[in-house]
């Protein structure tokens, strides 16, 4: 366990063996689902995963769920394992809250792999189409995803599934992230959504475009999320390497692992 600076216990774990990695799961609202990719990366890495606050193992289920205590939470997690720099790989919303930290302390990031994120830019350029594409993406499933008594497991599965390129195995690749299930903290998924929207573009754009950090985009190419959202963060980052793995969808190491291995290797 990792203890923040205002006394909440956080979920961590170290795997592996070489220079720091530091995982940041999705959400918001979710925990820590890398155990596949920590275990894939354990032999060039030392991996360290985490639980974010209110979700999953970790405790703070009153919050408060702001972006900046994000930001204080993954600075905990550095410290608490004693890092001094660390190559930091984030997932869609992770992959924001991975973005924000190195804007925050640059120093401390080797090397930032952003996977799967939404950009920069309005959320409006890339929802409406997103949604579209996901209803679409349920198909035969829509039906029990909207209904009222769905248990909440069974609807993040179905709803999971969609991301996944393969319909032949996304429901079964989609059980396999929800077990164990922890729950969905649907206050951090709210407060934290609501706080991205409520970001400046314009200031978020100038801070990235200081940002002397390594930065590698993956993307990938089936991903419901239209992909040109994430254009306005390559074209303000410094030194920026954008890596579109086709075939793959939001969960791009369930299949294209070589590609998602050799962007976290740089």
């Amino acid at each position: 366990m990792i203890t923040t600076d205002d006394g909440i216990r956080l979920w961590a774990e170290r795997t592996g063996s070489g220079p720091a990695l530091v995982l940041c799961h999705g959400g918001p609202g979710l925990w820590d689902m890398f155990g596949e990719v920590a275990a894939g990366l354990s032999d060039t890495y030392t991996v360290h995963r985490w639980d974010q606050r209110g979700c999953g193992r970790s405790e703070g289920a009153a919050g408060p769920y702001t972006v900046e205590r994000a930001v204080a939470d993954l600075e905990a997690v550095r410290q608490g394992f004693g890092l001094d720099r660390m190559v930091l790989l984030g997932h869609s919303w992770g992959a924001y809250l991975a973005l924000r930290y190195a804007l925050d302390h640059p120093g401390r990031v080797e090397r930032l792999v952003y996977v799967s994120g939404v950009g920069i830019g309005p959320e409006a350029d890339w929802r409406p189409p997103f949604v579209t594409r996901f209803l679409s993406a349920l198909g035969p499933h829509r039906e029990r995803w909207e209904e009222p008594g769905t248990p909440d497991r069974e609807r993040c599965v179905l709803r999971w599934a969609a991301d996944f390129a393969d319909p032949d195995r996304a429901l079964q690749q989609a059980a396999r992230m929800a077990t164990p299930f922890f729950g969905v903290n649907t206050e951090a998924g709210e407060q934290l959504g609501a706080a991205m929207r409520a970001e400046d573009p314009a200031a978020l754009h100038a801070r990235c475009a200081a940002l002397d950090v390594e930065t590698i985009i993956v993307d990938g190419e089936l991903d419901l999320r239209p992909r040109p959202a994430v254009d306005s963060l390559e074209r303000a980052l410094p030194r920026v390497r954008r890596v579109t793995l086709k075939g793959a969808g939001h969960m791009p190491w369930a299949e294209d692992w070589t590609g998602v291995r050799g962007a976290a290797a740089g």
